[in-house]
């Protein structure tokens, strides 16, 4: 079991209704943790429904849904980014 600070930004932070949360977790890719957030409750699902519009961000870094959480501290999902 490890211990992530998971960010949600724009819709995904609007859906959950949380800018930031502390989650315990076994999962041991991105995938896998988003299968146990979606598993809590309806607007987790709603959040995630769509990974095609989400980007997720490990320590900071641009990452994939198949990437390992080992070693991870901060989780960060959000929309693509579009320039304007």
């Amino acid at each position: 079991m490890m211990r992530l600070d998971v960010l949600y930004f724009a819709f995904v932070r609007e859906r959950i209704g949380l800018p930031r949360e502390k989650v315990d977790t076994k999962a041991a890719t991105v995938a896998d943790l988003v299968a146990e957030l979606m598993a809590r409750e309806d607007r987790y699902a709603a959040a995630f429904a769509d990974l095609s519009a989400l980007r997720v961000a490990l320590d900071q870094e641009l990452s994939s849904f198949d990437a390992p959480l080992e070693g991870v501290r901060e989780v960060a999902f959000f929309p693509p980014m579009t320039g304007g």
